[in-house]
């Protein structure tokens, strides 16, 4: 016998992430475009948004209105297009301003940035992908730009790697999607038994690494924070690919190993995990 979903108000009721409970379709609809917006660099077209969702137009343009006038997007001055607007911003800080282990982080990120002298960046896994939560760009004409709330394959970066390193091949085989995982550069490791194989050198070194397969021209090393079980956070320098010898990325390596260790010790230590 198939049991309804409650009714009642949830009140103080705890809410189980994990509980098998029906979706709501308006809901869904409403996050998949927010996320749609959240990633694309310019506005979207709203013909865009239709082929792509393949949204009833009638919903489709009821759901836009709705965000539209709750400031969650954006229309463009001939309103053909939208883009992200400014409530969802404000969303997204409460989440950097309510989590405990960031405000070490980004010291840390400060501290490894004073050492080697390259953009730092401090990242969580997220499904199949790593989110930024914080970067520390170099003063130095060598920078590399990114930004906060930015998402990427985890298979294509170092901070990624670095975390999926922590699990089991089948923990991995699992997150990852079936077949060949998506290429960002010439460079980009798209086959599963060949991204495994990097895996178990990063677990070998201690360090994971990259070079060109998310961004041309620069390289990457990355350490997990080992202050959960298994790590879901990490901390990666970019150093530009004419610079990344194979003793200048252990150096750098040493230096976030280091100071990750550390970081992930003071963590603990305050009880954040």
């Amino acid at each position: 016998m198939t049991r309804e979903p409650s009714s009642r108000p949830l009140g103080n009721e705890p809410v189980d992430p994990a509980a098998d409970q029906k979706l709501v379709k308006s809901a869904q609809r409403t996050i998949h475009i927010l996320e749609m917006l959240g990633a694309a660099r310019d506005p979207v077209t709203v013909t865009d948004l239709h082929r792509r969702t393949g949204y009833p137009r009638s919903s489709l343009h009821q759901l836009l209105h709705t965000l539209i006038a709750m400031r969650w997007i954006e229309p463009t001055a001939d309103g053909s297009a939208v883009g992200v607007g400014p409530h969802a911003l404000l969303c997204g800080t409460a989440y950097l301003d309510r989590d405990p282990a960031l405000p070490y982080a980004t010291r840390t990120l400060e501290l490894i940035g004073d050492k080697v002298g390259y953009t730092t960046h401090y990242a969580r896994l997220d499904g199949a992908n790593v989110m930024y939560l914080a970067t520390r760009e170099t003063i130095e004409p060598r920078r590399a730009t990114s930004r906060v709330g930015r998402q990427l394959p985890a298979h294509a970066t170092a901070l990624g790697k670095a975390l999926l390193a922590e699990l089991t091949p089948r923990e991995v085989a699992t997150l990852l999607p079936p077949g060949p995982l998506a290429r960002l550069t010439e460079h980009t490791i798209i086959e599963h038994d060949e991204l495994m194989t990097d895996l178990e050198a990063a677990r070998s070194r201690g360090y994971a690494m990259e070079r060109e397969q998310n961004t041309t021209g620069l390289a990457c090393v990355s350490v997990a924070v080992p202050y959960r079980i298994p790590a879901t956070d990490a901390i990666s320098c970019s150093i530009p690919v004419a610079a990344a010898t194979d003793e200048e990325l252990e150096r750098v390596a040493e230096v976030v190993h280091e100071q990750t260790h550390q970081l992930a010790a003071r963590l603990r230590a305050e009880g954040i995990r």
